[in-house]
């Protein structure tokens, strides 16, 4: 924790929902009630959406790595997945007890185990996809991690980091950690290079397909959306259409930026078979 850090997360996200004028960002982090209503939207969310064009169609075992409140346990779980979510805080708010909360309010069948990413409780080759988000840059030990990841992955197994945030340089990290609106009450926002995403997720025996950007998908721009970024920067431009924006032009413009914290998200697969 940071020196002068002095809550918990919980109490670091139940001070953020006290805030006056915090609403819109609050239910953007689905930290708002009933936590049924939020995992639903999150299920029904652009986000939700773009992620679900990258998993398996035929539904199996999933894990949900620090599953947090619950959100993305629920929407898989509603897709259809046996879920398994990992969340080492017992938090009601924010962590195991709030996504048991949520498994008996909405029904759902979601196997709520208490443990760090690092140390998987979970024979190898255990799951079909295993699912993180916002999580890789909280690791005590990336690679570590991701070398968990990848033996708990079955053969052909599919592995999906979402929203990570990405420094150009360590010297980077403060200026993240700066402007991030919880880090100064709890101290654990971490980031790190892009390139040190890619090696420890390789190096966990993982096949990496996709990397995607921030102005690449709307996994990593929700709230906003592609099209949305596309429609104002041709407003800007004085153009008719939003669609004279190559996507690959906002791809390109988007991976020339260096601002600390800018969000990435990794697609591969345990490549021991086919």
């Amino acid at each position: 924790m940071q020196s002068g850090a002095t809550m918990s997360w919980e109490d670091a996200v139940a001070w953020l929902r006290a805030q006056p004028g915090s609403q819109d960002l609050v239910r953007a982090c689905f930290y708002d009630d009933p936590l049924t209503a939020a995992a639903a939207r999150y299920w029904n969310s652009t986000e939700w959406r773009a992620v679900r064009g990258y998993l398996p169609s035929i539904a199996g075992r999933a894990l949900d790595v620090g599953a947090g409140r619950g959100i993305a346990a629920y929407a898989l779980a509603r897709d259809g997945w046996a879920v398994t979510a990992l969340e080492p805080d017992a938090s009601d708010l924010v962590g195991a007890g709030a996504i048991r909360a949520l498994a008996r309010e909405t029904d759902l069948a979601i196997d709520v185990v208490e443990s760090s990413g690092e140390s998987l409780p979970f024979a190898d080759g255990r799951f079909d996809v295993v699912h993180c988000r916002q999580v890789l840059h909280h690791a005590r030990d990336l690679k570590q991690l991701c070398r968990e990841i990848g033996r708990v992955l079955e053969p052909g197994g599919v592995f999906i980091a979402t929203r990570e945030p990405v420094i150009a340089r360590r010297e980077d990290l403060a200026a993240f950690q700066a402007v991030h609106p919880l880090h100064r009450l709890y101290g654990g926002e971490n980031a790190f290079l892009l390139g040190e995403y890619m090696d420890a997720i390789r190096q966990g025996g993982i096949k990496l397909e996709r990397v995607l950007n921030g102005r690449e998908s709307d996994i990593n721009l929700f709230p906003d959306t592609v099209d949305g970024v596309r429609q104002r920067v041709a407003a800007k431009l004085g153009l008719p259409f939003p669609w004279l924006i190559p996507r690959l032009a906002l791809k390109a413009a988007y991976g020339m930026s260096n601002a600390p914290g800018r969000l990435y998200t990794f697609i591969g697969r345990n490549p021991s078979r086919g």
